[in-house]
């Protein structure tokens, strides 16, 4: 799976985990030149608390574009450790 956001890919693994329709990448995956981080947060009662980072490409930020949970809560054990993707990011094969 890719992550692309203004044609660059800025995650990419083979070891996604869907939950609630959303590809969940190892952080490791996350092209951190593109990433900024950001002070938003907020909670899912059965994940915990989400944490956010902004992408940078080429001048461009998408705010917030990149979620994960530095802490979930143990109902979502399997996305620690794993970045997920919104505003007109595409995940893709």
């Amino acid at each position: 799976m890719k992550a692309i956001w203004q044609g660059q890919v800025v995650a990419e693994s083979d070891d996604t985990v869907v939950v609630e329709g959303n590809h969940y990448f190892p952080s490791n995956t996350l092209q951190h030149q593109y990433i900024q981080n950001s002070t938003t947060t907020s909670h899912c009662p059965w994940k915990g608390m989400g944490h956010y980072y902004s992408l940078v490409v080429d001048g461009e930020t998408n705010v917030d574009a990149v979620w994960y949970y530095p802490e979930p809560k143990p109902a979502a054990a399997e996305i620690a450790d794993r970045v997920a993707f919104w505003r007109g990011v595409q995940v893709t094969e």
